[in-house]
């Protein structure tokens, strides 16, 4: 017995690897995921592309730059020659300003559509339009890259999603904080933007007043970190929600071997990634019209709110 369990021991023992072969093993493991993840997913940064005299230009840019010249085009083309019966794509266009105009009309007023509508149809148009250029085929997958045993992988596509850039993203919600701050003073001016903040709301005397000062000015200065975190959040969820997007697209696509599938799988994603490029669109432009809203509406008079 005791030499059955000495030659099951002596087996056992020599069948466990060494703590070297071990590392090793486990080092092959995280360097073939690492590689299947490279070949499978799109780089979470822009590519640059080309660097002439010494500005870099990434692939990002290049789509921000075809869509944005092909917006301007296409607003020319439908205004050029107005007509009382609007037809063809200055009929589109009527209906889609006009359509926006209601719409925001209906959330922030009459008064402040005047002053801001030119932001927020524009910067909805423009969202949504590179959204959806972003799903054109051919963007992210025509590029330079290398042959590997799972096919043909891009390293560095032409062309990347506008919106799959947080650099776009961002730079777009630095440019509405500006104007946010610029239509708050414009509104309410420098003390009704300071009493926006920290003032009390509602009536009260004595004591409480008191208390509800300090209460409030707490919050106002809570409010001032909400405010300098807005930029992040309206960055990050655009960015996030078109990055995940093109991803599960090339994923469906890459997920059966060959090119019917290719084709056939990623079809209903594709649908699914055109309502979501709409939805973002459209919650990119509420929550940046409701934060104007938030800071520009005037407080009523006590004898108005008992009218």
């Amino acid at each position: 017995m005791l030499v059955g369990l000495t030659l099951f021991a002596s087996i056992g023992g020599g069948a466990q690897p060494s703590p070297s072969q071990a590392t090793i093993a486990n080092q092959s493991v995280t360097e073939e995921l690492k590689s299947l993840e490279k070949e499978h997913a799109m780089p979470q940064s822009a590519v640059e592309i080309a660097r002439p005299f010494g500005f870099p230009i990434t692939n990002s840019m290049l789509v921000t730059w075809l869509a944005a010249i092909a917006l301007i085009v296409f607003a020319q083309v439908a205004t050029r020659k107005m007509e009382e019966i609007p037809k063809g794509a200055q009929n589109f266009w009527e209906w889609l300003v006009e359509s926006l105009s209601g719409f925001l009309e209906g959330i922030i007023g009459p008064q402040l559509v005047q002053r801001t509508f030119w932001y927020f149809a524009t910067i909805f148009i423009f969202i949504l339009f590179t959204n959806w250029v972003g799903l054109i085929p051919g963007v992210g997958t025509i590029g330079w890259g290398h042959s590997s045993a799972h096919g043909f992988s891009i390293d560095q596509p032409l062309f990347r999603g506008a919106n799959a850039d947080l650099n776009l993203t961002f730079a777009m919600a630095l440019i509405f904080f500006v104007f946010w701050g610029v239509w708050a003073l414009q509104e309410v001016g420098p003390v009704g933007f300071l009493k926006e903040l920290f003032a009390p709301k509602g009536e009260s005397t004595g004591i409480l007043k008191v208390l509800m000062i300090f209460i409030f000015f707490a919050v106002g200065c809570l409010e001032i970190i909400s405010i300098l975190f807005r930029p992040v959040s309206l960055s990050f969820r655009l960015y996030g929600n078109i990055f995940a997007g093109e991803n599960m697209l090339e994923a469906m696509a890459k997920l059966v071997p060959g090119w019917l599938g290719s084709i056939i799988i990623p079809i209903p994603f594709y649908f699914m990634e055109l309502l979501v490029g709409i939805v973002q669109a459209l919650v990119f432009m509420l929550l940046t019209a409701v934060f104007t809203l938030l800071i520009c509406q005037h407080e009523e008079a006590p004898e108005a709110a008992h009218a």
